[in-house]
């Protein structure tokens, strides 16, 4: 079969890079009216309505019952979790660097494969990349970001900590070879957003949701967050993964950090020091040298 052409997924992946880069300025915008949790649960609520209107568009189908509790699990991991991190986290550092912490996930997902997989072996590629990307992760954070913000780094290296066991536990138990049966992965998406709702809704009678007058442009940011990020996105990342291939599809997240890194400095007016390109930069070439995708000099790589 011929490959597709690169317009039939292009526009797709552009926009998805974009989106998903977009979401750390939707953020930190949406906090100028809501709390961190209010953010969670607009953003998951917002996506579970774009998602329900998708599934219905697709006739997907209900989860097997058998799934439920796994799905509980993996959005309690990819969802309720990293989503109140990442929007606590911003009320202590910038979008940017928070965009640059982001696109080390697919390392801390890696790393986690390698510890709860024995049957992936620790290549020479993958571990020269994880190296490098931590690396890239002190060089990001930096002592000036990491003692005047202590606590928004923590929240930013566990929310890509839940998404480095979401990823590996999903593919053991919902999406590998060893789940007992294919789900739909709209409808696998939805069920993230509803669990995620169950824990996160009960919390805001401790947060509240909001945290001042709800004007249009947090609100219109949290609708984005949501319909787009949370929705949309999907639609698009299935396209890509269609017409292209997995392994393009999942490079969007080494564009997501620049797009994070423009938004913040032009939209914000975020003030931008040496460390965060360099490191992102590091982040992004220790990611692609471990997932293979950059390839080592032919007398280092393996055979």
């Amino acid at each position: 079969m011929p490959p597709a052409k690169v317009s039939s997924w292009l526009p797709a992946y552009s926009a998805l890079a974009l989106i998903w880069g977009f979401s750390f300025f939707f953020i930190k915008v949406g906090l100028e009216s809501f709390t961190p949790i209010g953010v969670a649960v607009g953003r998951i609520s917002f996506g579970a309505i774009a998602l329900v209107i998708v599934a219905l568009i697709t006739r997907s189908p209900m989860p097997p019952r058998w799934s439920w509790g796994y799905l509980f699990i993996a959005s309690l991991l990819w969802v309720s979790i990293p989503w109140t991190l990442f929007s606590f986290a911003e009320t202590q550092v910038s979008s940017a660097l928070a965009g640059i912490v982001n696109g080390a996930a697919p390392l801390m997902t890696l790393l986690v494969i390698l510890i709860a997989f024995p049957e992936e072996k620790p290549t020479l590629a993958r571990v020269l990349g994880l190296i490098l990307g931590f690396i890239g992760i002190i060089v990001v954070i930096g002592p000036e970001s990491l003692f005047g913000s202590p606590l928004g780094i923590a929240a930013l290296l566990g929310a890509i900590t839940c998404y480095g066991i979401a990823f590996p536990f999903a593919r053991r138990y919902l999406t590998g070879p060893t789940a007992r049966e294919r789900i739909s992965p709209i409808s696998m998406a939805l069920a993230l957003m509803v669990g995620g709702l169950v824990v996160t809704l009960p919390l805001t009678a401790i947060s509240g949701i909001v945290d001042g007058p709800v004007t249009t442009g947090p609100f219109l940011s949290v609708l984005a967050l949501g319909a787009l990020g949370s929705g949309i996105a999907y639609v698009l990342n299935f396209r890509v993964v269609t017409y292209a291939d997995a392994t393009t599809a999942s490079t969007v997240a080494f564009l997501t950090p620049l797009v994070a890194i423009i938004a913040g400095a032009v939209l914000l007016a975020e003030p931008m020091t040496w460390n965060q390109p360099v490191g992102g930069v590091l982040v992004v070439a220790g990611a692609a040298t471990a997932q293979g995708l950059l390839r080592l000099p032919g007398r280092v790589r393996e055979g």
